[in-house]
């Protein structure tokens, strides 16, 4: 099981997010985001949106940390990319 975090670099709503994503499989983010108190309303097509201050939580659990251009890589690698604009599979 390997979940990854990118940095929270990404602004909104007042603060800083990080996105949570899998390379396996949705099942496997959704029951790791599940384990460490992510809401289902944070999942946005393929990933988590982690507030900074739950950053080092998810690490803590086991969460890989990884810059954002290489967690892109990986999930569109896996197949399991869903850009804004495109339907999902």
């Amino acid at each position: 099981m390997t979940v990854y975090i990118d940095p929270p670099d990404w602004p909104g709503h007042g603060r800083f997010w990080s996105h949570l994503v899998s390379d396996v499989s949705f099942a496997e983010l959704h029951a790791f985001a599940a384990s460490i108190g992510c809401p289902p309303r944070a999942f946005e097509r393929d990933h988590y949106d982690v507030p900074s201050d739950r950053y080092p939580d998810a690490v803590r659990a086991g969460a890989v940390e990884i810059g954002s251009k290489e967690l892109v890589r990986r999930i569109t690698g896996a197949g399991l990319r869903r850009p804004k604009g495109r339907p999902s599979a």
